[in-house]
């Protein structure tokens, strides 16, 4: 089979590289990404490997340019990214790159503090003039005892207002607004009523210098007489972050500060727009080059971090390490390795030897973007144990079949075809532009999956006849329903058409039924009172067998893994068996249901006897009940004799295989040899190819193999597998049922929404239900896809999810691998620098 239906051939390969080659060696491996390599250096600390200091200095490079994105962003400017690739530097390029990010961190922290000491002075004089404009208003209040009366506040409110015999001293700040009422009850408790508070809102939220908030705040004048109030007044304002500024007492000097306020606050916000042009103009500088920064030093990085899982010889002029690679990009990964080599200007070339070993190598499955979201739909099951058949291929065509079995419909399946169709044809445009939203990333990347499944649907939709819970009257009708009198005296006048919504038809009346409709459903059927026992019969039936033809499937599969790993003993007492019992048992009732369809017309259905009662009566050898006749002659010792073979064969897979196998390691101990007629049964090499063949790399070693034979261990495997096949048989088959389920709930679900939404806007037939009839469609369409496309759709899809995982992957499935993680730096060219 080719690579596409099984995983890639692996290999363990030792490289040599020569120290001052190793570092471009690596990143050209780093850019096919072919290869993972291994830690040969597990037991070593961290800080103790040899390249440390250059990874530490990788990491001082990345934290600065986070912070000049972090500025970047703040500044609200995008970052230019042309999809460079710009190629890894050179060692000796580090000194300079750090001197470049150096500078530049510098010189923004220098703007930084120089930027906030001076917005900081610019509020404090901000502060400073609301201060001096609201204290002269307030004074002028005081002086004119009418407006005092009207707009002074009291702390105490029972005291009237009297003239103080002695000067009152003031102080004045500002406060955050949300602290004033706290801050006056204070006030009043500790000072007992013995002060005077004014204050007003500022109109213009002020910017805080350290965060750049937007904060409200207030102006505050507290009048009190006496140091102690005073001292208690401030402490106070201390404890409630108030600002306190000087206020002189006199009008002429208040309107002088006032003035040098207001220059001062010109002359500082020319400073400040200068400064942040100047920020901006560094800022617009790096946005250009931060990304290619970035995917300079974390390749860097990267080269390091791989450097270090290297072994160095004892001469220190050669690194040694060991990777995984595709035997297939051997070639590939020498090509590059020559690249390296000549790039960093070494004569002498570095060395690539496959080694054997008896480690099982990863599993990687090559993909592109149309197979990569079905095999990550395999992968999130279980990575496939090495070299083992791929599900993925096959899973490309059953999986948005099933699950169009369950979401079968015209319309809503060209509805989804359609979504999906447009994200696949701006796939370009929509994967520059980087959405982080999950969701959508998350459906981006099933958009291949998507439109399968809506095409899938589209194409069920056809055959259930379903579009929107309608019918489609295509080819017109396979029945007759003109005004007649039949037999039985069945008189359908115009009259009994147009009063009965729904009419029950009967097949075994003569002229009624003129012949089978050329595809689907007849649309008749959706009129008719006895759609729902049609529909469930056949829908039943059809989903019993789809379910055994895709678990037959599936055993069938298995007989590719053990030819592939020259298992002989699991094809004789493993596959074979499996696939008798399971043939005998349910693709037996397959045949029944096909025979059934074909023996029985109209006119017999009704004397039809009952399969499901029928397979009940052939598990319990129960052939004399009167009310349930045989379907053909002979029925009786077919049956039998498909129910012997069938339980003969669990023996075979509980028992016989286990006793096998403990032969097999007791002649191997001994020396033996096992042949049964001539064939060979071994599931390991033999006495002669064991010693040739040290191991075998290929095949991953299994209970099977006699160094590891334990036969308690491999009876009570093999008792569990066989009970869970034989009994997964049943369960597996019922679980099919859910296709079933799933397409009428659809189906039901569908038809309820348009009876109960869209019947109302199309009742009504003047002018005002043309308005009504625009307002019920926009909350039909919505309901639709929120309801029908988007929990029905998920909902069918998480259930064709199980079905491949649970009743078709556990066939020939093992899904015991690791996965093939290769040193790339396709990670780092995603997009994906700002980690």
């Amino acid at each position: 089979m080719g690579q596409l239906f099984r995983s890639e051939e692996m290999t363990l390969a030792q490289l040599f590289l020569q120290s001052e080659a190793a570092y471009c060696c690596v990143s050209e491996l780093g850019e096919i990404g072919m290869v993972q390599f291994r830690d040969l250096n597990p037991d070593v600390n961290v800080f103790q490997r040899k390249f440390v200091n250059e990874v530490r200095r990788c990491e001082e490079m990345d934290r600065k340019l986070r912070f000049v994105e972090k500025e970047i962003k703040k500044a609200n400017l995008a970052i230019l990214d042309t999809g460079e690739n710009p190629e890894v530097p050179f060692p000796r390029d580090m000194i300079d790159l750090e001197a470049t990010f150096e500078k530049l961190e510098n010189e923004l922290k220098e703007i930084n503090t120089n930027q906030e000491a001076l917005k900081k002075n610019f509020l404090e004089l901000t502060e400073l003039k609301h201060i001096l404009r609201r204290t002269q208003q307030f004074f002028d209040e005081m002086e004119d005892p009418s407006l005092l009366e009207e707009s002074s506040t009291f702390l105490d409110p029972n005291e009237p207002i009297r003239a103080a015999p002695q000067r009152l001293g003031f102080v004045a700040g500002v406060i955050g607004r949300e602290r004033i009422p706290t801050f006056e009850r204070m006030l009043w408790r500790v000072c007992r009523g013995n002060v005077f508070l004014r204050q007003a809102d500022i109109e213009d939220p002020l910017e805080d210098p350290t965060t750049g908030d937007q904060v409200h705040k207030s102006v505050f004048i507290i009048f009190f007489q006496g140091d102690q109030l005073k001292n208690r007044v401030k402490k106070i304002c201390e404890g409630f972050r108030a600002t306190l500024y000087p206020c002189p007492e006199t009008p002429q000097e208040r309107k002088e500060m006032l003035a040098g306020v207001n220059a001062r606050i010109d002359d500082l916000q020319m400073v400040l727009n200068q400064t942040e042009d100047h920020r901006q103009r560094v800022l617009q500088a790096a946005a250009k080059t931060v990304r290619v920064w970035f995917i300079k030093v974390r390749k860097m990085k990267a080269i390091y971090h791989t450097l270090n899982l290297c072994n160095i010889d004892v001469t220190q002029k050669c690194l040694i390490a060991e990777v995984w690679c595709p035997v297939s990009d051997m070639d590939s990964i020498q090509f590059a390795l020559r690249r390296g080599t000549e790039k960093s200007g070494s004569t002498v070339p570095s060395i690539l030897n496959s080694m054997q070993t008896k480690q099982t190598p990863p599993t990687y499955n090559k993909t592109n973007k149309f197979t990569s979201g079905f095999q990550n739909i395999v992968d999130a099951y279980g990575i496939g144990s090495y070299r083992e058949i791929n599900p993925a291929p096959y899973t490309i065509i059953t999986f948005p079949f099933l699950f169009a079995v369950m979401f079968g419909d015209l319309g809503h399946g060209a509805l989804m075809t359609a979504a999906a169709l447009y994200l696949v044809l701006r796939e370009s445009r929509l994967m520059a532009q980087k959405n982080d939203n999950e969701i959508f990333t998350m459906v981006f990347a099933g958009r291949y999956i998507i439109l399968l499944m809506g095409i899938f649907s589209m194409y069920t939709g056809l055959i259930y006849n379903d579009c929107f819970s309608k019918a489609l009257n295509i080819f017109g009708s396979g029945w007759s329903v003109r005004p007649m009198f039949g037999e039985r005296g069945a008189n359908w006048s115009f009259t009994t058409l147009s009063e009965n919504h729904v009419l029950q038809l009967d097949p075994a009346v003569d002229g009624v039924f003129k012949g089978p409709y050329p595809i689907g459903i007849d649309p008749i059927w959706s009129i008719s009172i006895n759609k729902l026992t049609f529909l469930n019969s056949f829908k039943m039936k059809m989903s019993v067998i789809l379910g055994v033809i895709h678990m037959l499937f599936g055993v069938s599969l298995s007989l590719f893994n053990h030819l592939y790993f020259k298992k002989p003993l699991n094809i004789y007492l493993g596959f074979i068996p499996e696939i008798v019992f399971m043939s005998c048992l349910f693709g037996y009732l397959v045949i029944l249901i096909f025979f059934k369809w074909v023996s029985f017309d109209a006119r017999t259905s009704k004397d039809a006897p009952s399969l499901l009662i029928a397979f009940i009566n052939m598990f319990l050898f129960q052939y004399s009940d009167p009310s349930n006749k045989p379907l053909y002659r002979g029925q009786m010792g077919l049956q039998i004799f498909l129910v012997i073979i069938a339980l003969a064969c669990v023996p075979c897979m509980l028992i016989v295989k286990t006793l096998v196998l403990r032969r097999q390691y007791l002649w191997q101990k001994h020396l033996g040899t096992q042949n049964f007629g001539g064939i060979r049964v071994s599931n390991g090499p033999t006495e002669d190819e064991a010693g040739i063949i040290q191991h075998d790399h290929l095949a991953p070693q299994t209970e099977d193999d006699p160094e590891q034979f334990n036969f308690t261990d491999v009876a009570v495997h093999q008792a569990i597998h066989t009970i869970e096949y034989c009994l997964g048989c049943i369960s597996n088959t019922a679980s099919y049922l859910r296709l079933w389920a799933l397409s009428l709930a659809h189906a039901q679900l569908s038809e309820v929404l348009w009876s109960m939404v869209m019947r109302i806007g199309l009742s009504s037939r003047s002018f005002g239900g043309f308005i009504l009839l625009a307002l019920i469609f926009f909350f039909f369409a919505v309901l639709t896809v929120a309801i029908l496309l988007i929990m029905e759709g998920l909902s069918a899809f998480l259930h064709a999810l199980r079905l491949h995982w649970v009743e078709f992957q556990n066939k020939f499935y093992g899904g015991q691998g690791f996965k093939f993680l290769p040193f790339t730096f396709e990670s780092i060219l995603d997009g994906r620098f700002e980690e």
